[in-house]
């Protein structure tokens, strides 16, 4: 079920709030975490009925396994489990690529099966190893299974998350105060659940349909021009932004509706100056879970590895090149590409990976190098962050053409197309001005038609440019209520300057959100729905 669906706005939203409501407001708190997870059930089986099972099957055997790992630590039993869930995920999302890679490698004439990969496989997965490594780890307070039941399954973040954690939701579910109806949690929850309805349906579906056609001239092997190709990969980038911001919030609404915070797992990343602070803010729960379960594990073992081949720990600042290699390069790299093969079965996710581990590297490296020579790590000033954020950008942007790209020829193709590698062709209607025509003389420029590009894009990609880098988030908007769970957000130009701007419940508010929900619901129903770009990793 979509959540820009009429299916679910019109008859599943309202059906189980108002069951919420009548069971919460008689203080029958079981019973309506009962009601919330039988409908969270239904929620998923309404794709696919035959996976509720499998679903079901996850929990209970990773409830089951919780318990015994609480009551009685042990290493293999943890390892048992999760390769058990490894190895179910695997399964699912990795067996066709597998055995497609190995026919192509060997010629063995093999035929891969038809395997459907259910819906949100990757997000329970990870929040049930989290949850057993926890639960070994001593960790793991409460063990009830209804609780765990609905931290699994909870509707709003089950498909795409945000990826939770047990100690953060099951004390929630415990708290009846979180199961009483109020009017600042409805309101708020509306608001943002109408915002990344208008994310979703009026800014990132239209640009999806701008950027696909491209995408797939260049895995056609077309010939498309460098202004084609930009355009392209700025309406991809801009459509999973959106796309995926607009899911955070309504995720994050739909959770404040019952009562319940979600986690943050957006906040502005095209505002980033560096590829570390991007995967800060960009699917922050992800980048919570590979960090703690990956990335510090490996760099525990590294460490304990050198004390106890008598090498000594490296000093801020003092890092030799070896040890950088063994303790930063390499726990980076592994978790960079465990990140592309959670996003997708495909060599596109593996390089996607491993291309945001080298930037992170890169990052790393470069700022261990400003704390040896004394310079600040991190400068406020406009001329250092403005190149820094540009720079961020354009990194981001050739992840993103891999991401999308049908394949890796595709994605060299258009990304070489970019860079001027090809002909680059100049647009009629641009060739006639004073400093394009010197241009076009100078460097014997080609004039013609591109296929997709118009000089008429210019105005509405600079002014998405404008929407990320220069309005505050949702987040930041309505930061003077509870939205994310624990969130504290990041201070705003113009709330500094006008502070009257930040949203309040008063009317002028709500005939604001309003109209843009109307203009929201308008489209959504009357164009069928379309998943979220999450919903295929």
């Amino acid at each position: 079920m979509l959540f820009n669906s009429f299916t679910f706005i019109g008859v599943f939203l309202p059906v189980v709030l108002a069951g919420f409501f009548l069971l919460a407001g008689t203080g029958r708190q079981r019973l309506a975490g009962l009601w919330l997870t039988l409908a969270s059930f239904v929620f998923y089986g309404w794709w696919n009925p035959l996976y509720i099972p499998l679903l079901l099957g996850s929990i209970v055997f990773n409830f089951t396994l919780g318990g015994q790992l609480r009551k009685k630590p042990s290493q293999p039993l943890l390892l048992a489990g999760i390769g058990a869930n490894v190895l179910l995920l695997g399964y699912f999302k990795y067996t066709n690529f597998f055995i497609t890679t190995l026919d192509q490698v060997g010629g063995f004439g093999l035929t891969a099966p038809h395997i459907v990969l259910p819906l949100a496989i990757s997000f329970f997965t990870f929040q049930q190893i989290a949850y057993l490594s926890d639960a070994n780890d001593g960790s793991v307070t409460e063990h009830d299974f209804l609780n765990y039941c609905l931290f699994i399954t909870f509707f709003p973040h089950l498909i795409a998350g945000p990826i939770t954690h047990h100690k953060e939701m099951l004390g929630q579910f415990s708290n009846p105060d979180n199961f009483r109806p109020r009017l600042d949690n409805l309101s708020v929850g509306a608001t943002l659940f109408l915002l990344g309805l208008f994310k979703k349906v009026v800014l990132a579906d239209p640009l999806g349909a701008t950027a696909a056609p491209i995408f797939a001239g260049f895995a056609g092997g077309g010939d498309l021009s460098m202004l084609d190709a930009w355009k392209g990969a700025m309406a991809y980038t801009f459509q999973l932004y959106f796309d995926f911001s607009g899911y955070t919030d309504m995720a994050i609404g739909l959770g404040l509706l019952f009562g319940i915070s979600l986690p943050p797992n957006f906040d502005s990343p095209l505002k980033a100056h560096n590829i570390a602070d991007f995967w800060s803010r960009w699917h922050m729960t992800l980048t919570r879970f590979l960090t703690a379960y990956i990335y510090n594990p490996i760099v525990l073992k590294i460490t304990r590895a050198r004390v106890a081949a008598g090498k000594p720990l490296p000093k801020k600042g003092t890092m030799s090149l070896g040890a950088y290699v063994s303790m930063v390069a390499v726990p980076t790299m592994a978790t960079m590409f465990l990140s592309g093969i959670w996003h997708g079965a495909g060599w596109t996710f593996i390089v996607f990976g491993l291309l945001h581990g080298v930037y992170l590297i890169t990052v790393a490296g470069w700022r261990a190098l400003k704390a040896r020579w004394g310079w600040a790590l991190d400068s406020d000033k406009l001329i250092h962050k403005v190149p820094a954020i540009g720079l961020t950008f354009l990194c981001v942007i050739v992840g993103m053409v891999i991401f999308r790209a049908a394949n890796l020829p595709a994605a060299l193709h258009m990304l070489a197309t970019m860079a001027g590698l090809r002909e680059v062709v100049v647009p009629p209607s641009l060739a006639g001005l004073p400093v394009v025509s010197g241009l076009i003389a100078a460097l014997h420029l080609k004039v013609a038609q591109p296929y997709f590009f118009r000089p008429s894009d210019l105005l509405p990609l600079a002014g998405l440019l404008v929407f990320v880098w220069a309005l505050p988030n949702t987040q930041q908007w309505l930061g003077h209520f509870r939205t994310a769970l624990n969130w504290r957000p990041r201070t705003y130009w113009i709330e500094t300057l006008w502070p009257a701007f930040s949203w309040r419940p008063k009317a002028t508010f709500a005939v604001l959100v309003g109209l843009v929900g109307f203009f929201a619901l308008a489209r959504a129903l009357s164009h069928a729905p379309t998943e979220f770009l999450y919903f295929q990793f």
